[in-house]
């Protein structure tokens, strides 16, 4: 059984209500060796300002300092640096230090001792980084490293799964018994005050109801106040939505868990009948059968616990493209201007690399007459390896891309199917393991409508089922339309033999919609920001499907 609190306790920070995207907190605990001495006739008293950078407005700001220790060139701070963490974006942070000789903020006048810059997500898939620092001019700042030990802020991530039963209810149909449903509403600040949070199936014709165990966050239940006031209402369902009140019986979630290995009864009084007769007993009885605790783990939680996010790029090489010689075409390489091919890719591909280890990204063309033999492909390495198709890093991808145009003849027509299955391959592969330990992304960048999309359809809900999810990047000013019906946002996907996707794990955007007021550069935050967004939450929802924890619990 999970750990509960004793006594009140207070919620802890968490997601925007509504919002898709990861929203969480990160503690940072720092602590450095071998610092610069700066004090004549004692050791230095260091600090660490940490900044955020504000790609915005293109600008560092401060979001915390930890303490001063005084005469110590091997601190460890006490005073944690808490971050938002956004899994979406390329997030630069940098961690100063300072010898503080006075008590004021201003540390324009004390001596600085290095520093080290990088990004969250580094920081996060690292768990606990050490690297040099170096001075403002670059140069190392002698021996003195610092280290960064990251970890979620905690949060309730229990679940309840309830299990009631109900037992001689009112009979509240005139041709038939009931029809009953439960409601539950936690208090809200005033005694009056209710908010619903859950509500069951309904069961037909019955007065001795049994129901569904019903999987309720404690967070949507009780806050992480385990002795907030919970009311739970049964209802006869009536089709006009005029559902008739049963009885209600009141509960917290302490209770609950600590009866959750013993039947608890409650009996389920109906307020305005008690009210009315003076023998009224009661309008049933209401019995949870069972109380399980189960532990909710995050996007974070399967980071931190050793999983891996291995990326891929597919890249559209189809002669709609245009001549990559022309500048007109969308393949077209300037010295001045990189084309909207290579700014889809380093902008992803900047966040996406923080989480692998190795760096090593396959890259993969389709559409195009690809040597020796100048033979049709929509499955080819850029670097023509076949048995070695990785790039190192997001640069390498980028060379690859620029070199592979010179030996490639643009054709068509435009296939994604083979790609996504593809990488489906390899996810298979780790679905096989039964481990949470790998989850691959595919970034496929296209120009136009697929010739494919019966097969591209096919293929993606098979990988629906499979530790994977699509990005789809549209480049160019084409109609994407039927482009969006990939993307579940508006409803399942569904093959063309009508087999529902498991669960959404596609992102469809047209570049175009990131372009500045130039027309020539997107917003590579905002771009990262919106294809990413979903990603957090499909990762979850896959290891949740496949009942699969963290391969550590590392908290």
């Amino acid at each position: 059984m999970a750990f509960i609190p004793q006594g009140n306790s207070t919620p802890g920070p968490s997601k925007i209500p509504g919002a898709n995207r990861l929203l969480t907190k990160v503690e940072m605990r720092l602590s450095c060796k071998s610092l610069m001495d700066k004090d004549l006739g004692s050791k230095s008293d260091p600090l660490v300002v940490v900044e955020l950078y504000d790609h915005m407005y293109k600008k560092w700001n401060e979001v915390g300092r930890t303490e001063r220790i005084k005469n110590n060139l091997n601190p460890t701070f006490t005073e944690g640096i808490i971050v938002e963490y956004h899994f979406e974006e390329v997030q630069k942070i940098k961690f100063m230090v300072y010898d503080l000789d006075n008590d004021t903020k201003d540390l324009r006048d004390d001596d600085f001792l290095g520093q080290m810059e990088c990004t969250v997500g580094q920081l996060v898939s690292g768990k606990k980084v050490t690297k040099p620092l170096v001075l403002k001019n670059g140069k190392a700042a002698k021996k003195g490293t610092i280290t960064v030990d990251t970890e979620e802020v905690a949060e309730n991530h229990d679940v309840l799964v309830l299990s009631f039963r109900a037992t001689k209810l009112d009979k509240k149909d005139v041709m038939g018994k009931s029809d009953p449903f439960l409601e539950f509403y936690k208090q809200g600040v005033t005694e009056e005050d209710w908010h619903k949070v859950h509500q069951t199936e309904v069961i037909k014709n019955t007065l001795n109801p049994v129901w569904k165990p019903a999987e309720i966050s404690v967070r949507s239940l009780c806050n992480g106040d385990y002795d907030k006031k919970l009311k739970i209402q049964v209802f006869d369902y009536d089709f006009d939505g005029g559902h008739d009140v049963i009885g209600e019986f009141y509960t917290t979630a302490r209770e609950l868990i600590f009866n959750s290995k013993s039947q608890i009864e409650w009996v389920c009084i109906n307020p305005k009948k008690k009210a009315k007769k003076k023998n009224y007993k009661n309008s049933g009885q209401v019995f949870l059968t069972k109380c399980e605790v189960k532990r909710h783990y995050t996007f974070l939680d399967y980071i931190l616990g050793g999983c891996q996010i291995n990326f891929t790029v597919g890249i559209d090489f189809t002669g709609s493209n245009g001549d990559p010689i022309e500048p007109t075409s969308l393949h077209f390489i300037s010295d001045s201007t990189p084309n909207e091919y290579t700014q889809a890719i380093v902008s992803v591909g900047e966040v996406i690399q923080d989480y692998d280890s190795d760096k090593l990204f396959p890259a993969l063309g389709f559409g195009a007459k690809i040597p020796p033999n100048n033979e049709i492909s929509h499955e080819f390495a850029i670097n023509f390896n076949a048995t070695n198709p990785f790039c190192s890093g997001v640069t390498g991808v980028v060379a690859a891309y620029q070199a592979c145009l010179r030996q490639i003849t643009l054709w068509g027509p435009t296939n994604v199917a083979p790609i996504i299955d593809h990488v489906a391959k390899f996810a298979t592969e780790a679905l096989n393991q039964n481990k949470a330990s790998q989850y691959f992304i595919l970034l496929l960048l296209t120009d136009g409508v697929l010739t494919d999309m019966y097969e591209t359809r096919d293929a993606i809900v098979k990988a629906s089922h499979l530790p994977m999810s699509v990005i789809i990047v549209g480049v160019g000013q084409a109609d994407f339309t039927d482009m969006r019906m990939l993307d579940g946002d508006d409803g399942k996907l569904r093959s063309p033999n009508g087999e529902a996707a498991a669960r959404d794990i596609v992102q469809f955007v047209p570049f175009r919609d990131f372009k500045g007021p130039a027309e020539q550069f997107a917003n590579p935050a905002d771009l990262a920001r919106c294809v990413l967004a979903e990603l957090p939450q499909q990762v979850e929802e896959y290891f949740k499907m496949k009942g699969l924890h963290p391969p550590v619990l590392h908290r």
